[in-house]
């Protein structure tokens, strides 16, 4: 019996070693998505959490301890740990640029904390889900940007939706709808003006770098608007630790998830696409509804219930038309 082996025989592979390549990249981006959704749906239902039923009613505080986070984490993550390249600012004209971004971003998260004193987190996030009308109109008004009309059709579910929600919402609140959409809004507009400003090629600072440089700007605004609008807020937040042990504990984690946040969202767009993120964004609110009314315990109707499906149908359709008209 020859037990000689041919030397121009190739080893066969075998199917474990070949497939697991493919299966550790599954595993890593389902861990980044769990970890993604986790962080932002719990930094929104922590957010709730400290402001209406903690006795913390300090947005912009709240907003500047997130910030700071920020700050803080984007540095460590870029010049220690060199998650990515570090992008240097290279003119005033660029970092006035990004200091207007970082004041409307400012205003957007303000009025997102400020809304969930007066709102529940489901109605929140029905509002929220409007970001893409408020996207087209400022595209439209700033850059004279056109759709095609299908795609703006696909837009009036999505206001539709939330004119239903607010009718059927037992708990609305004008002030509070008021901020909400404001936020809305705010975001939108900052998009919009993100692409703007940073349009040219050698100022274009990818989303890491972006948070590194309106982090600290965002504290310096924060700072004086919180000292005149919320000036008893140290008194009160002492107060508050001593009565509950897990004060500044549950400012620390909340503060670090909305960093984490978005880090996620940079790592999850990074290792899928823009239309992958864009629905994962779209179930990660109807996530956070869920769980919101089963934590918070906040009464719900139908007619509130299908207004927010059908503004979460128009997102999904506006995104959809919008790739195939591009």
């Amino acid at each position: 019996m020859n037990n000689k082996k041919n030397p121009d025989q190739k080893p066969e592979m075998s199917s474990s070693s070949s497939s697991s390549p493919p299966k550790k990249q599954t595993l890593f981006i389902s861990s980044l998505i769990i970890i993604w959704y986790t962080s932002n749906i719990g930094v929104l239902l922590l957010n709730k959490f400290l402001l209406s039923n903690y006795g913390f009613k300090f947005p912009i505080f709240l907003t500047m301890c997130h910030m700071s986070a920020c700050a803080i984490l984007s540095y460590l993550s870029i010049v220690f740990l060199k998650l990515v390249p570090l992008q240097h600012l290279r003119s005033r004209s660029q970092f006035m640029k990004v200091a207007t971004l970082s004041v409307v971003f400012c205003a957007s998260v303000v009025g997102g904390n400020v809304s969930l004193r007066y709102l529940p987190v489901s109605f929140n996030q029905a509002v929220g889900a409007t970001t893409p009308f408020f996207t087209a109109l400022f595209a439209y008004l700033m850059t004279f940007k056109r759709e095609a009309w299908v795609t703006y059709g696909a837009l009036v579910p999505v206001v539709t939706g939330v004119v239903i929600a607010s009718g059927g919402e037992p708990g609305f609140h004008w002030f509070g709808f008021i901020m909400c959409i404001s936020a809305t809004a705010a975001r939108a507009f900052k998009s919009v003006l993100q692409g703007i400003l940073l349009s040219s090629e050698g100022e274009k600072l990818n989303s890491m770098n972006l948070m590194l440089y309106m982090s600290p700007i965002a504290v310096v605004a924060l700072l004086p608007v919180t000292v005149v609008m919320e000036p008893d807020v140290m008194s009160v937040t002492l107060s508050l630790a001593r009565q509950h042990k897990y004060m500044w504990a549950l400012l620390l984690v909340n503060s670090v998830m909305a960093y984490s946040a978005n880090l996620l969202n940079f790592l999850v767009t990074k290792h899928t696409s823009a239309l992958t993120l864009q629905v994962l964004g779209n179930a990660k609110g109807a996530v956070a509804v869920v769980i919101s009314i089963l934590i918070f315990r906040n009464p719900v109707t139908v007619v509130g219930i299908g207004g927010y499906s059908i503004t979460v149908l128009g997102v999904v359709a506006y995104g959809e038309t919008k790739r195939r008209f591009r």
